[in-house]
């Protein structure tokens, strides 16, 4: 069975620039709340809020394995930071899900040391 990661939530600082623009259509702002990647009627992928960078949460269904999984959920995050004009070294928390914690964790940790900024790591859950 293949294993499931999915970042519930990741948090991040950023500068708000109000003419930040996507290739993934228009931000919507409502003063100090800015909203990106509404394509999907039911969320929106990220939202920022007086300076804080909300993701949306990420899976991958792809890689056969969790190790492959992290790093394709990863590569997700960084895109979406990097659209907000922020990136890993600003992350204040992550909320990670695995299928099963006792044969998940590990790769999963694995990959996820190696992405972190060792000198910026936010605090972070890790459940099942």
């Amino acid at each position: 069975m293949i294993a499931r990661l999915g970042m519930k939530r990741l948090i991040s600082r950023c500068a708000i620039n109000s003419s930040i623009s996507s290739n993934q259509g228009p931000i919507r702002n409502f003063g100090s709340v800015q909203r990106k990647g509404l394509d999907n009627p039911n969320m929106s992928q990220t939202v920022v809020h007086n300076g804080i960078v909300y993701i949306s949460g990420q899976v991958d269904a792809t890689a056969s394995d969790i190790e492959g999984q992290t790093k394709d959920v990863l590569s997700k995050v960084d895109k979406l930071l990097g659209e907000a004009g922020t990136d890993k070294a600003n992350l204040l928390t992550a909320s990670i899900w695995v299928k099963d914690i006792e044969t998940d964790f590990k790769g999963m940790n694995s990959v996820w040391n190696q992405w972190l900024d060792p000198d910026n790591k936010p605090v972070r859950a890790t459940g099942d």
